[in-house]
């Protein structure tokens, strides 16, 4: 499939199967805002329960906390959000689209990447088993032009960030010759700086009401609450607190689905360190996280690593986890170098001393701090978009399978009586009871068994026990397997042992 009806497959495939729908739809549904349907919020849980039971019970030093959407709105200030949360936005006059300008440029060098790439895999074509990658990269004039043209426009693009130069920005911009993606014309505005933040009131009298802020990130909550977390755990550093919870933004560019919405969870986990061990530790976070998303077992092609250039006020390091999406190559999830910038800023704004008393080394100090943080909604995008498959069958037949990780599927087993007879719909609602404690169940009862082998199929559920009218006499079903379509028959009182090994979440986050 190409990427372009890959994406519109998941999308029309989300709604229609219960995974997403836009939200508010009976009004024409509300901009970049989406809803989870019965399907869709058990897979949703099912991965938020994987990060869970791999960072907070995987790890001694790594508690969770729950902090609030609303907090003080000086935290926002120590923070640096009022004064630096924002994109530089531009517009095409021709089209009124609006666009990050920085995200416009960092797609133009993807493309040139891309013509590198292209070259290469022309010269490996050629030469066969004689091909060398890099003597071909360092030796390719027209490999190392493109490079050279990279390096200068990250050059000027990093300085015009990091001095705020929107003119220069823009001429950048020109001199490239972008253009605006949807229309095709060169015909940009100025740039200027957009604040990403909601504002909204806390009080019942208008006038007495006092500004706050959604909060656009969960870490800050975190950082609020070390000394309490520090403190009531008797954690030593190094130590972990993560949390899963909502943020909000008011993205200049809400679009491609659930990828980038104004409303979505976040799993993030902040990690608290003495000063000077942030290397050590941003790259065992860097090589944990990454084990971490291979446990699934997605093709491991689909997972690259970018490094910023251009670093947020707090960090001194940053790296991406990128997905292969239908749409390419795009964040899934962030590791950052934080330094103590937030405990820091948070103890001035504050005036409550921040700090730890290292009992090893007889020092007190202010932590530094490793992030890592996942979009859950973006998690849910790439499973979604890697695990959904359009095969044909032997027959020339077609199916839908969603091939997804079988303990994060939203249905572990589907019982099926073979025809909708009452002995047979009764007997499989004597397995159903017995079962339903143990895992989600779908009784499934109307269409033929064809039918609803595909259903099943499209939905993920990686079992399904059918039951004939042998199954009376004998007490055995037939159960098959999503993947391979292959069926065996088992006795009725071995389906909870079967199945419960085959989608056992522990036994897949103990190869971590």
């Amino acid at each position: 499939m190409e990427e372009s009806n890959q994406f519109k497959r998941v999308i029309a495939h989300a709604k229609e199967y219960g995974f997403v729908f836009p939200s508010s739809e009976i009004y024409d549904g509300l901009s970049a805002v989406y809803d989870y349907g019965p399907h869709g919020v058990e897979l949703k849980n099912n991965i938020k329960e994987y990060w869970w039971k791999a960072m907070v019970e995987g790890y001694q030093e790594i508690v969770g906390i729950d902090s609030a959407i609303f907090m003080h709105p000086t935290t926002w200030k120590a923070s640096g959000h009022v004064d630096a949360f924002n994109d530089p936005l531009i517009e095409n006059k021709d089209s009124n689209k609006r666009y990050r300008a920085d995200v416009l440029i960092e797609n133009h060098i993807k493309k040139i990447e891309a013509k590198i790439e292209k070259e290469i895999l022309k010269a490996a074509k050629k030469w066969g088993q004689q091909f060398d990658r890099s003597t071909f990269i360092n030796t390719s004039q027209r490999v190392i032009g493109y490079q050279i043209k990279i390096n200068e426009i990250e050059k000027r693009f990093s300085s015009s960030m990091k001095k705020g130069d929107f003119l220069d920005m823009k001429l950048l911009i020109e001199e490239c010759g972008i253009a605006c993606p949807d229309s095709g014309s060169k015909n940009w505005s100025d740039i200027k700086q957009f604040n990403l933040m909601f504002q909204t009131k806390l009080g019942a009298a208008q006038k007495r009401a006092s500004d706050l802020y959604m909060r656009p990130e969960t870490a800050q909550g975190i950082f609020l609450n070390y000394l309490n977390v520090q403190k009531t755990s008797r954690l030593k550093i190094p130590f972990g607190i993560a949390q899963i919870g909502k943020a909000f933004r008011n993205e200049i560019v809400a679009r491609q689905f659930i990828f980038r919405m104004r409303e979505f969870e976040q799993m993030e986990m902040q990690y608290f360190i003495p000063p000077g061990s942030q290397q050590e530790w941003y790259s065992f976070w860097k090589a944990a996280r990454l084990k971490w998303h291979h446990a699934m077992g997605l093709d491991k092609e689909n997972y690259q690593f970018h490094d910023h250039i251009n670093l947020a006020h707090y960090a001194d390091d940053a790296t991406d986890i990128e997905f292969k999406f239908p749409f390419g190559f795009k964040e899934l999830e962030g590791i950052h170098s934080r330094t103590d910038f937030d405990l820091s800023s948070h103890q001035t704004f504050s005036g409550k001393k921040i700090s730890y008393f290292d009992p090893f080394t007889n020092k007190t100090y202010t932590p530094f701090v490793i992030e890592t943080s996942i979009g859950l909604d973006r998690m849910f995008l790439a499973i979604y978009s890697a695990c959904l498959k359009e095969q044909t069958l032997e027959d020339a037949s077609k199916r839908i399978v969603f091939e997804l990780p079988p303990y994060l599927a939203p249905v572990k087993l589907a019982i099926l009586p073979l025809v909708n007879k009452e002995e047979l719909v009764g007997f499989a609602q004597e397995i159903n009871d017995k079962l339903q404690w143990e895992w989600a169940i779908s009784l499934d009862v109307k269409d033929t068994i064809g039918k609803r082998y595909r259903r099943q199929d499209a939905i993920g559920t990686p079992y399904c026990v059918t039951i004939d009218f042998d199954s009376l006499d004998d007490g055995k079903v037939t159960l098959r397997n999503r993947d391979s379509m292959k069926q065996e028959r088992i006795a009725i009182d071995r389906i909870k042992q079967v199945v419960a090994h085959k989608v056992d979440m522990i036994s897949a986050l103990k190869t971590l």
